[in-house]
């Protein structure tokens, strides 16, 4: 069928055309955002090419001569990347396992309190470590976790002796965890308190009819209605997964440490940027990459199959 078949005896109202022409100042402001992603997200990918040429620095910035798969073979072979590569694949499932479910714990929380000053000085509260600086947040941590510091005081209060957390690698990763959990959680109770907001209150009330108590209702209408919020936070989610916060890392971890504290970015960083191997890094850089694509379109489609909800 032709498209002018296809509008024939309509108005022709919805074709993005129209859209356009009526709604081009709302259209304007995404000029912003996508030549921020163009400059900062999709022209850098040009880089990726120098992952198979031999990079001198200061000569052609697409590298030099083609050396085809060189360095990836390099990383494939070296033992030291797959250390990291391990260290990562745990920190990353840590974090999403502690960091993804506990959000919406404390969303459900909120939502059953009754009193609304005292829900909104707790939502405060919780919000606010994630506006501190990464740096700030590392300097409290290692404050807090020192031979001196707080914890090892309160553990010497009951006559323990004092752990040096930040120089034994078994202490790393709970550390870490721990802080992600702290800084990250209450503000990731927005979307899902938005997400609430949704819910026809009609639900509820034919639930009381049927004799649901709260946590019935919490079962079979709260949470029923937050699945396609859960959901597609659980692919991006997974998308990420590879992309262990590097600032925090690099900030915490030293030498004494590198053994669970290594990871592919904190690795490319070094083997990159302090030894200057530029081709190396980015071969590793754009393993990572592929790995988190696979891994979201392969959330996205089991998430489609599963519960009928998806990214796209």
């Amino acid at each position: 069928m032709r498209k002018k078949d296809l509008y024939q005896g309509t108005n022709r109202t919805d074709t993005w055309s129209h859209h356009l022409k009526r709604d081009w100042r709302l259209y304007s402001l995404l000029i912003a955002p996508l030549i921020f992603l163009l400059i900062f997200r999709y022209l850098p990918m040009a880089g990726n090419v120098i992952a198979f040429r031999r990079f001198r620095p200061g000569s052609n910035i697409f590298g030099d001569e083609w050396v085809g798969f060189h360095y990836i073979e390099m990383f494939i072979y070296d033992p030291k990347f797959w250390d990291v590569f391990g260290n990562t694949v745990i920190l990353g499932a840590l974090t999403l396992a502690v960091c993804f479910p506990l959000p919406i714990v404390l969303a459900l929380m909120f939502n059953e309190l009754r009193s609304n000053t005292f829900k909104r000085i707790a939502q405060s509260i919780s919000y606010l470590p994630h506006f501190m600086s990464i740096v700030i947040v590392a300097g409290m941590v290692i404050q807090l976790t020192s031979l001196n510091g707080t914890i090892n005081q309160v553990i010497g209060a009951f006559g323990g002796d004092a752990v040096p957390f930040m120089q034994l690698p078994e202490w790393f990763r709970t550390v870490y965890v721990t802080s992600e959990v702290w800084q990250t959680v209450g503000w990731g109770t927005i979307l899902y308190l938005a997400a609430l907001t949704t819910i026809d209150p009609q639900l509820y009330e034919a639930a009381r009819i049927d004799g649901a108590n709260r946590w019935q209702q919490m079962w079979h209408v709260t949470i029923p209605g937050l699945l396609p919020t859960m959901v597609v936070l659980l692919v991006l989610n997974v998308g990420t997964f590879m992309a262990v916060g590097f600032e925090k890392v690099l900030l915490l971890y030293d030498p004494l440490t590198y053994a669970t504290a290594d990871i592919i970015a904190t690795y490319v960083y070094r083997v990159g940027i302090t030894s200057s191997n530029f081709s190396y890094a980015t071969a590793i850089g754009l393993f990572e990459a592929i790995i988190g694509l696979i891994l979201i379109l392969s959330a996205n489609y089991a998430a489609r199959r599963m519960t009928g909800t998806s990214l796209w």
